[in-house]
């Protein structure tokens, strides 16, 4: 539940400190000087969605760095490293995208793609994988990164969690605002919105944004399947895509923090937060293409 924890609260929490910084600077009372300006308001809700997931989006790769410690391969120090370089250079200029950052973290089989552009992304492998994986199947792992990438999963992503960030903001403060309204009916020294505007709001923020990620961890679901069809195509068959999912069936795979976890190999474990379909689902898509 961590993972599923971490996808969840870091967009939130982007969106609710922008919230907060907006009410302390005033733009609150801006927007409801002359009763709820909905065209403002709309705007406004466009810049803090927006705002909130680029910002994730443009921090995603140094921060996936740091927190899964991820040591990236400058110089090969072995005949693994040099190999890992080798396999994602291939794919990279097979996909026609530019050549990632490689890297390697520690932890359980697992492995992922981040980035804001297509050209200067980061594909880390996990220790745990690189010992309980064979080339072949490694290949298959590194191949759906290459896939995510390639298709511009990381923007597209992007782009559907600010769209629901902009619903949540806007929703919430048109709530608040009716929530506060009613609280100060009669009161003749009604200047801007009040404390039941800045409550409510936040909540709702808080709320909504659970609503919103459950809508986008749906659309994760689905481009994952696009991802494994794209592993597929770069190695030419799809039976070891298919090989590397069962093995990961059978492990325990790594938690990744948000900042990564849309872009992991593991399997889904959670369900309506969950990022990736269960792998049953994911081999019998495979199994059914016609690749």
């Amino acid at each position: 539940m961590k993972r599923i924890f971490l996808f969840v609260m870091t967009n939130l929490a982007v969106v609710v400190v922008l919230g907060i910084v907006a009410n302390l600077l005033g733009v609150n009372r801006f927007l409801t000087a002359n009763g709820l300006n909905l065209g403002a308001l709309l705007g406004f809700a466009l810049i803090m969605g927006f705002g909130g997931a680029i910002i994730s989006l443009l921090i995603s790769k140094p921060m996936a760095k740091w927190t899964s410690g991820v040591k990236v391969i400058s110089q090969p120090a072995n005949a693994d490293e040099a190999w890992i370089l080798e396999t994602v250079r291939k794919f990279a200029d097979k996909s026609g995208i530019g050549m990632p950052e490689v890297g390697i973290f520690p932890g359980d089989p697992n492995a992922f793609a981040t980035g804001a552009f297509r050209d200067s992304a980061l594909v880390a492998v996990s220790t745990g994988l690189l010992q309980n994986m064979t080339h072949e199947e490694i290949e298959a792992v590194i191949g759906h990164e290459i896939a995510h990438i390639a298709n511009g999963d990381m923007v597209t992503m992007t782009l559907i969690q600010g769209v629901m960030n902009t619903f949540v903001v806007f929703i919430s403060r048109v709530v608040g605002y009716a929530v506060d309204s009613f609280l100060r009916k009669g009161d003749s020294e009604n200047t801007g919105p009040g404390i039941g505007y800045f409550v409510t709001t936040i909540v709702m923020d808080i709320l909504l944004g659970f609503v919103a990620a459950i809508i986008v961890a749906w659309f994760s679901r689905q481009r994952e399947f696009r991802a494994d069809a794209g592993a597929a195509k770069l190695m030419g068959r799809k039976q070891p895509m298919i090989n590397a999912l069962a093995r990961l069936g059978g492990v325990h795979t790594a938690e990744l923090p948000k900042t990564m976890a849309a872009m992991g190999i593991a399997g889904g474990i959670g369900k309506l937060f969950s990022t990736h379909p269960p792998i049953e689902e994911r081999i019998a898509a495979l199994q059914a293409s016609a690749q």
